[in-house]
C-alpha cells in the first residue's frame, strides 16, 4: 500500500512565497447574466473612497474601498486561448465592431474611462466575474482574453491589465479600465484620461515572463537559506480498486525531495490557484510525485493538461488510480 501526502495549507517558506505572483480578473453595458458579488478578498484595511468624478451613469465606487490598491500588482500576462464567440463582428449603438482574431501588434492613443460598482459581480463578455478591484479592462475589438500595457500620457504611470470584456461603446472612448487599474493610473477622480494602449504579443509576453523568472532566480540567489518544508500530513490511498473505479489524475513531476515538489506546487498555484485542493504529493519510496485530480473525466483531465502545456511549459501525463 502506498501513502498520499498533502501539503500543509499553512504558508510555504518565505523563499518559496517570493516566487509566487498574485494573479488577478469591464463593460460599459450590462451583460445578460449576473453573478453574486464575490466575497471581498482579505485586505489590510478599507478606507473611504474618493467620491465625484466623471464615471459613467453614476457608476461610482463603493463607499469603502481596499486601502492597498496602490500596491496591487499588475496582471501577469500569459497566452490564454481566445474565446471563440468573442471573434464575431457585432453592432452596438449604431457602431459596427470587427474584433481582432489574433495577437497582432497594436498600439493606439485615446481616452480611457473606468467603471465600478454598477458592474461589480456581473459576468464579462467571456463569462468571468467582473471584479472592480482586479487589474482588468474592456475593449471593443481586442482579442478576449488578452493583455495590454496602458500608460497615462499625462503622468507616465503604466499598468498591465487583462482584457476580458467588451466596451466602451461611447464614441471617443478607447478602453474601459477597472476601478483598481484607473486608481493605479491616477485618474479616478477625473473619470477619464488620455492613454496609450499596447497589446502584448506572444513575443512581448515571453520576454516579460523571462524577466520575471530571472528576477525570481535573483531573489532566490540573494535570499537566506529557507527553513525545511513543514511536515506533510499523511493519508492512506484506498487499495484494490478495479480499473472501472479508477480516477483520472495528471502527474506534473517526480522529485527527489518534498521541498522540490513544493516548489513545483507553488509554480502551479500561480496559474491554477483554484486547483490547490486538488494537488497531492505522493511518497513513492522516496520519489515525491506531484499529481492533480481527481477529474470528472479523462476529457477534462486532457483539457487541463493542454492548458498547463501552454501556460506552464510542462508536459503532464495522465495516470489512473
Amino acid at each position: 500500500m502506498s501513502t498520499t501526502r498533502r501539503l500543509s495549507p499553512l504558508p510555504l517558506p518565505v523563499l518559496l512565497a517570493a516566487l509566487a505572483v498574485v494573479l488577478s480578473a469591464c463593460s460599459s453595458r450590462p451583460v445578460q447574466q449576473t453573478a453574486d458579488v464575490p466575497e471581498a478578498r482579505p485586505r489590510a484595511a478599507m478606507v473611504p473612497s474618493v467620491q465625484g468624478g466623471g464615471y459613467y451613469q453614476d457608476d461610482g465606487p463603493h463607499a469603502m474601498v481596499p486601502a492597498d490598491l496602490d500596491a496591487l500588482p499588475d496582471a501577469v500576462p500569459r497566452l490564454d486561448p481566445i474565446y471563440p464567440p468573442s471573434l464575431r463582428p457585432y453592432t452596438v449603438m449604431g457602431q459596427r465592431f470587427v474584433p481582432m482574431t489574433a495577437l497582432h501588434p497594436y498600439r493606439e492613443r485615446g481616452h480611457a474611462s473606468w467603471y465600478g460598482r454598477k458592474f461589480h459581480g456581473r459576468l464579462t463578455a467571456i463569462g468571468e466575474v467582473y471584479d472592480m478591484y482586479a487589474m482588468s479592462a474592456a475593449h471593443p475589438t481586442l482579442p478576449l482574453p488578452s493583455y495590454v500595457r496602458v500608460t497615462n500620457v499625462a503622468n507616465g504611470r503604466s499598468v498591465i491589465v487583462r482584457v476580458n470584456d467588451r466596451g466602451p461603446f461611447l464614441r471617443g472612448r478607447l478602453i474601459d479600465l477597472s476601478y483598481a487599474a484607473a486608481h493605479r493610473l491616477g485618474y479616478i477622480n477625473a473619470g477619464s484620461a488620455e492613454v496609450e494602449v499596447e497589446l502584448l504579443t506572444p513575443e512581448i509576453i515571453a520576454a516579460l515572463n523571462r524577466e520575471r523568472r530571472e528576477g525570481a532566480r535573483a531573489v532566490v540567489a540573494s535570499a537566506p537559506a529557507a527553513p525545511p518544508v513543514a511536515p506533510l500530513e499523511v493519508t492512506s490511498v484506498p487499495a484494490g480498486k478495479s480499473s472501472g473505479d479508477a480516477a483520472a489524475y495528471l502527474q506534473l513531476g517526480a522529485f527527489d525531495t518534498p521541498a522540490n515538489a513544493a516548489r513545483m506546487m507553488m509554480r502551479v498555484r500561480e496559474q491554477f490557484d483554484l486547483m490547490v485542493e486538488q494537488m497531492h504529493v505522493l511518497d513513492d519510496n522516496g520519489r515525491y510525485r506531484l499529481q492533480v485530480g481527481p477529474f470528472e473525466s479523462i476529457a477534462e483531465a486532457r483539457s487541463t493538461a493542454g492548458r498547463m502545456v501552454m501556460l506552464l511549459e510542462i508536459q503532464p501525463y495522465l495516470v489512473m488510480r
